[in-house]
């Protein structure tokens, strides 16, 4: 009976842990997205997060230079923007954030603990459309407070953009939201952490360089294009390849982004096919030259370095296989014979 009694204790006292554990997830979580803003502002007025984005391609130049220095500050996790890509992967703080998102989000959870706040998990390579859906679902917007949203900015004397506020200033990241807040002051919040950690870092001199429009631009077709942060470096370098060579850039997630602006279509990020590639719009890089008018998503930081800082490469043509592996090719010859060796 006591060796019954005892394992009875253990599985209780378990259980009593594992409730401990599932009700103060969300309360780490929130006080690590507490302590992450107050960090920022602290390291901001003791000047210490004012490191400004390296940039080593010269799009004017048609120049990518290699930078030891840089490889390595972007490999290592010893600054603030370093940081931002070494961590991009981390699978293991990534499952607590999701558990903790879960079990904060529950409706059970809401009643018990007697909170009035959401976690809003806004993925890097969103839409506006989608941003504005995550977070009107949440706090129950009606479609005219989503399109407020969309439209409203903080950001007007910097922002890049010179009128609706398109794709790319949406930071994608998690925010802990009060139930009842306004449109407006989740744009402000929004804003802000864009200011902290884009804006803050993106110098005069950078933005001579590479315009901020352009590096978001170019950003965001990174972050669409690359399922891993692998592979972001080389194929910023392979983008600014094309448009060094006045080669079309000839990416599908444009056709995605085009064919989801059509009225009958149900996704944002909807499969293309070959014929897609003659849709009219000036997002069809297969059809248009250059860099799209604006971003077509909104990217990570990590997305926004590698597009500053591509790596120096022969290659043109690229794709990732099934394993999310990214390959690329100097000529279409071997892209096509890379492509048959997976595919």
């Amino acid at each position: 009976m006591r060796r019954y009694g005892a394992k009875i204790g253990l599985i209780l006292g378990g259980a009593v842990l594992l409730l401990a554990v599932v009700l103060i997830s969300p309360k780490i979580l929130s006080w690590s997205i507490s302590q992450n803003t107050d960090a920022k502002a602290l390291n901001e007025t003791a000047s210490v997060a004012s490191q400004d984005f390296p940039v080593t391609v010269d799009p004017k130049q048609k120049l990518i230079t290699e930078n030891d220095q840089v490889n390595e500050y972007l490999a290592t996790n010893h600054s603030l923007l370093g940081a931002a890509v070494a961590t991009a992967g981390d699978s293991i703080w990534n499952l607590f954030k999701n558990i903790a998102i879960s079990i904060a989000n529950a409706p059970w959870y809401q009643s018990l603990a007697n909170v009035s706040s959401k976690f809003v998990t806004i993925n890097a390579g969103m839409r506006k459309e989608q941003v504005a859906a995550a977070f009107g679902d949440a706090l129950k917007w009606n479609n005219k407070q989503r399109k407020s949203f969309m439209s409203s900015s903080g950001l007007a004397s910097t922002s890049p953009f010179s009128s609706s506020i398109p794709d790319g200033s949406f930071s994608p990241g998690i925010y802990d939201v009060a139930l009842g807040m306004t449109p407006e002051t989740v744009r402000q919040m929004i804003d802000n952490r864009f200011s902290d950690e884009v804006l803050s870092h993106y110098s005069s001199t950078t933005q001579s360089v590479v315009p901020l429009k352009d590096a978001l631009t170019v950003a965001s077709l990174i972050q669409r294009e690359t399922i891993t942060t692998d592979g972001m470096r080389l194929l910023s370098g392979i983008i600014w390849n094309r448009l060094f060579t006045n080669m079309n850039l000839q990416i599908d997630s444009t056709l995605q982004y085009v064919k989801a602006n059509t009225p009958t279509e149900e996704h944002w990020w909807p499969n293309v096919n070959p014929a897609d590639k003659y849709l009219r719009s000036p997002y069809n890089t297969y059809t248009h030259p250059g860099l799209p008018p604006t971003p077509i998503a909104n990217p990570s930081v990590a997305a926004i370095l590698a597009a500053l800082n591509p790596i120096k490469t022969p290659c043109i043509f690229y794709f990732n296989d099934k394993s999310g592996a990214f390959h690329c090719s100097v000529t279409y010859a071997e892209h096509v014979s890379e492509l048959k060796k997976y595919y």
